[in-house]
């Protein structure tokens, strides 16, 4: 699955997501809302990920979908 894919359905991704990134607020999730580059951002905040690291994540993510 690529991310066009998850953001196409974020609604229903949005519980995988949580579920894997836990200390992401549900305000986070709002800000967030499907955009790639914000999730990165908020990983690198939440997580204390550098931009490759969060990069990494979330093409982790997509391929294990």
């Amino acid at each position: 699955m690529n991310w066009d894919q998850v953001k196409g359905n974020w609604k229903q991704m949005q519980g995988q997501l949580k579920s894997k990134w836990g200390k992401l607020t549900d305000d986070d999730w709002k800000v967030v809302e499907g955009k790639r580059d914000q999730l990165a951002g908020k990983l690198q905040e939440r997580y204390g990920y550098a931009k490759e690291e969060a990069e990494k994540e979330l093409d982790e993510f997509c391929r294990a979908l």
